[in-house]
């Protein structure tokens, strides 16, 4: 699991093709990783990836073909800056919400205009998606825990302050680009409980 709590910004270095599938080189960038370990799941730009290899400078994850077909990994290039976040541990702070690191489906980003110091960023979403995401509500966008500022049928908003876009990825991100979105567990769960109650009426 993961807080949607950027811990650094690091670059996609190489992918390397093996075995139908794709194995990712990354550069860990400002991520803290002097006690990185073998097996540990790092959320890249929000998709829960499982360290295979590491140097002092980097990190070596497999991506299998689905992952790399539902997910905006599949369309980096090298050099491409990434969001990076190890696992959570059962005493760390939850800063943002609660984050499996599974993609729900991919987003894109429709405009970015300033609003004070801050920015209004504008995404795309899959209908399927759209009705999972409320105003107010949290939603994980490239790994970022944000809040919805407003939602409609086509799409919804949100907020950057300053420190946000300094500290991740949006610093590079354009109009344009793709973004792996997750919607929020609990509205995940509240629609299975409902359902499963409706199902149980029904008998």
């Amino acid at each position: 699991m993961f807080t949607g709590i950027i811990e650094g910004v690091g670059h996609l270095a190489a992918t390397e093709a093996l075995g139908g599938d794709v194995r990712l080189h990354l550069k860990a960038g400002s991520l803290p990783f002097d006690d990185v370990r073998l097996g540990e799941s790092i959320a890249v730009n929000g998709v829960c990836l499982t360290v295979i290899d590491f140097d002092a400078e980097g990190f070596a994850a497999d991506a299998s073909n689905e992952t790399l077909a539902l997910t905006s990994l599949g369309h980096l290039e090298p050099g491409a800056p990434v969001n990076l976040e190890r696992a959570m541990r059962p005493s760390d702070r939850l800063g943002g919400h609660l984050v499996s690191g599974h993609v729900d489906g991919l987003g894109q980003v429709v405009s970015i205009t300033d609003d004070a110091r801050a920015q209004r960023w504008r995404f795309t979403a899959p209908a399927a998606l759209l009705r999972y995401i409320a105003k107010k509500g949290s939603i994980c966008v490239d790994g970022v825990s944000l809040t919805v500022n407003e939602v409609d049928g086509d799409g919804f908003e949100v907020a950057l302050v300053p420190h946000t876009v300094a500290h991740t990825a949006f610093a590079q991100t354009r109009v344009g680009n793709l973004v792996n979105l997750e919607i929020d567990l609990v509205a995940r769960y509240v629609e299975r409980l409902l359902a499963g109650r409706d199902a149980e009426d029904k008998a």
